[in-house]
């Protein structure tokens, strides 16, 4: 390739959050960007078909933002959760906060997030923003691409650096498979989530305490809410699929919620409740790992592309948005030096991203053993003891992770050898994993 520090044109494989960001960042860095999104410009449409989970943002996340001045936008347009506010079968509520006053995690809607990213990006002169256009197959040592435009024309492109922002389903990473010695693996759980939304009160206010995340933690299942600035609630049910098989009918919906989430019927509204029950489908939940993320200086994989988690950590887009600020201290660490920059970021990348995956899978397959909120409670309060303390020494897991940039590698190191000796009556009090996601 030409020296180190040319600028080069660059393919951005996906426009959704972590694809749109690395437009930005790699824009200010002087390249030519080109995005290609195979779905419609989702700001000029009505309703967006896919994922619509609300995020919550911590640290790292607005860490990357704020490397391309978007951190106070972002921010002014979430609504801050203190905590998370448990709900239990009989309507009781307890709150537990996240840790000191000033940490708190930020409701965002996944859609305008998007559409501001799309829109920061486009206004930066050397980005162009190509929709409608799916990738089928791309030549990752060579940089041709070959796309599919609205009505099904195949045309064919080329790019110096192709960046795989495509999703855990990506059609970079399927290049990638077709190279020697490219390990991949995907694992679907037994669990998928289905969403439902808790509409504003008639004066537009919150049906519930707006700055909390909410939990109805049931064991193998639950469901959580996350505020919205209209005054709704974008709600998540995260079950097995054969439980979720059980429910059929309206009466069937209505029954589980009188059994399971009572106190949450009249806050949806019992019409409500089932119209958007019954309308909206169940989604599967995807663990995938891979590595080297990159070829040469010629293509790199990140986000969801790169190490999709399920979401019982609360950290898939954090962790997105992280993969940029990680990369973009490393080219500007090597002088523009894509090919070092690259194979550094596979090195030290991969272990961290493998980390959270791991961390994320085993606080699903330890819910079911663990006491919904009794332990969690004695954990929370040895943690916040033992880091008033020591607060160098000893910082709780959920910190470390939410709350600071700490490599997620050195953070479950850290967590293993504080769980040594964090010990109430011969046992080892670990939180409860539904209640540690968020």
């Amino acid at each position: 390739m030409e020296d180190s520090g040319a600028k080069r044109k660059i393919g951005v494989i996906g426009g959704g959050l972590v694809g749109a960001l690395n437009a930005i960042y790699f824009a200010k860095e002087g390249h030519e960007v080109a995005v290609y999104e195979s779905r419609p410009d989702i700001r000029h449409e009505e309703r967006v078909v896919g994922r619509s989970i609300n995020l919550a943002l911590s640290e790292r996340g607005r860490k990357a933002l704020r490397a391309v001045g978007l951190e106070d936008e972002v921010v002014n347009s979430g609504i801050p959760m203190l905590g998370r506010m448990l709900h239990s079968h009989s309507g009781q509520t307890t709150v537990v906060p996240y840790g000191k006053s000033h940490q708190f995690l930020l409701s965002v809607d996944r859609r305008k997030l998007n559409e501001l990213l799309l829109t920061k990006a486009e206004l930066e002169e050397n980005v162009t923003l190509h929709f409608k256009h799916k990738l089928v197959n791309v030549d990752v040592s060579g940089g041709r691409m070959e796309l599919t435009s609205a009505d099904g024309t195949e045309h064919y492109e080329t790019a110096d650096v192709v960046v795989g922002c495509d999703g855990a389903f990506s059609a970079v990473r399927k290049a990638f498979v077709r190279n020697t010695r490219f390990d991949f693996s995907q694992e679907y759980i037994p669990h998928g989530y289905k969403e439902l939304l808790m509409p504003a009160k008639e004066n537009g206010q919150h049906a519930m305490e707006t700055n909390y995340l909410h939990i109805w933690p049931r064991q193998s299942f639950m469901m959580i809410a996350l505020p919205n600035l209209d005054g709704s609630f974008t709600c998540t049910m995260f079950m097995p699929f054969d439980v979720f098989g059980t429910i059929k009918t309206q009466d069937d919906v209505l029954a589980f919620f009188e059994r399971e989430f009572p106190d949450s019927i009249p806050l949806f509204g019992r019409d409500r409740l089932l119209e958007t029950y019954m309308a909206n489908p169940v989604g599967p939940l995807i663990s995938i790992k891979c590595s080297p993320y990159h070829v040469d200086g010629r293509a790199i994989l990140m986000g969801d592309a790169a190490h999709a988690m399920v979401p019982f950590y609360g950290q898939g887009m954090n962790a997105g948005f992280e993969d940029c600020t990680v990369l973009h201290e490393l080219i500007q660490k090597h002088g523009g030096n894509i090919e070092l920059a690259f194979a550094e970021y596979t090195q030290t990348r991969n272990e961290d991203a493998e980390a959270i995956c791991d961390l994320a899978m085993y606080n699903y397959l330890e819910m079911r053993s663990h006491v919904t909120s009794r332990w969690f409670l004695i954990k929370k309060k040895i943690d916040n003891f033992l880091h008033w303390l020591m607060p160098q020494t000893f910082i709780p897991l959920y910190t470390m992770v939410t709350f600071t940039s700490m490599p997620y590698h050195t953070a479950v190191e850290r967590w293993h050898w504080q769980d040594k000796v964090c010990v109430v009556q011969g046992r080892s009090v670990q939180s409860d994993p539904w209640l540690d996601w968020f």
